[in-house]
């Protein structure tokens, strides 16, 4: 059982390291900062190719990186939820990631408190590198695969 305050990400979203992946040194060029203190240049991630990641910039976890590794991941308040986000302010049910043709999108899943990208709300949108978004109290930085 997840404890209170904490984002936690079932482990079906987590991947060992197998011959399917490859070790991939994010870009940091245009990051904030605050991003880049959190996933510095040395840090290795190991994602398959096409593969995108978030980085959790507020919140409990802060620091966190969260493959996003599937055709659907959802999050919420849900404790089934794939990324789950133990916040008042965000729904059971609040937003899901999707991959696939070559992007990655989050859409709205009818929240009550809105998902903002860039801080602006969206009921659905493409990611581009480096954009925020925010469910609830917790921003997550989305970082792009390698080109």
């Amino acid at each position: 059982m997840a404890m209170s305050g904490q984002l936690t990400v079932e482990s079906s979203t987590l991947r060992a390291r197998g011959a399917d992946t490859v070790a991939w040194r994010p870009d940091l060029s245009g990051t904030s900062a605050a991003v880049a203190d959190l996933l510095s240049e040395e840090d290795v991630v190991e994602l398959r190719p096409g593969q995108g990641m978030l980085v959790v910039t507020r919140g409990p976890n802060t620091g966190a990186q969260l493959r996003l590794d599937r055709p659907v991941l959802t999050a919420g308040r849900h404790q089934l939820s794939d990324i789950y986000l133990d916040d008042i302010t965000v729904s059971r049910r609040h937003a899901e990631f999707h991959t696939g043709s070559g992007e990655f999108r989050v859409v709205d899943c009818g929240s009550r408190n809105n998902t903002y990208v860039n801080g602006q709300p969206v009921d659905s949108a493409v990611l581009s590198n480096h954009d925020e978004i925010q469910i609830g109290k917790y921003r997550l930085v989305f970082i792009g695969p390698a080109d």
